[in-house]
C-alpha cells in the first residue's frame, strides 16, 4: 500500500518547495499580508483606545474603522491559511495535519459575524460620507 507523502517526503521529480522561487515569493507576499494585517489592526485599536474615555462609547468613525480592520485581518489570514493549504498539497488534507486544522480553524472563524464581507460596504459608506443605514 503506497504512503502518503509526509514531511521532509517530496514527489519523484520534484524538488523541494522551498527551493522553488515562485513558493519562495509567495511565502514573501503571505508573510506581508499577515504583517500589514496585523499592524493595521493595532495601529487601529491603539489610536482608538488612546482617543477613549469612560463617559462616552467610541463614535460610529471610530466603530467602523475597527470593524474594518478586524475583517481585514480575518481575511487576509484566510487567504494566507488557504495558499499554505494549496501549497501543502497532499499532506494537507489528512485529518491532524497541523495544514488541515490550521485551515479548518481559519474557516471557522470566517464564518464568524466579524468577517462578514458587508462590512467592507458599511465602513465605505461611512468613509465616503454617506449615513450608515444600521451599524452597531
Amino acid at each position: 500500500m503506497p504512503r502518503a507523502p509526509g514531511p521532509g517526503r517530496r514527489p519523484r521529480g520534484l524538488g523541494r518547495l522551498a527551493d522553488n522561487a515562485v513558493v519562495q515569493a509567495d511565502v514573501a507576499r503571505a508573510e506581508a499580508r499577515l504583517g500589514s494585517a496585523r499592524a493595521y489592526l493595532i495601529e487601529t485599536l491603539t489610536t482608538i483606545y488612546a482617543q477613549a474615555n469612560d463617559v462616552a462609547p467610541i463614535d460610529v468613525a471610530d466603530r467602523a474603522r475597527v470593524r474594518l480592520a478586524c475583517a481585514n485581518a480575518i481575511h487576509g489570514a484566510v487567504e494566507v491559511a488557504d495558499f499554505a493549504y494549496k501549497g501543502a498539497g497532499v499532506d494537507a488534507i489528512f485529518p491532524g495535519s497541523p495544514f488541515e486544522r490550521r485551515f479548518r480553524d481559519m474557516h471557522t472563524l470566517s464564518q464568524q459575524i466579524q468577517a462578514r464581507t458587508a462590512h467592507f460596504e458599511q465602513v465605505g459608506r461611512i468613509l465616503l460620507g454617506v449615513p450608515p443605514e444600521e451599524f452597531l
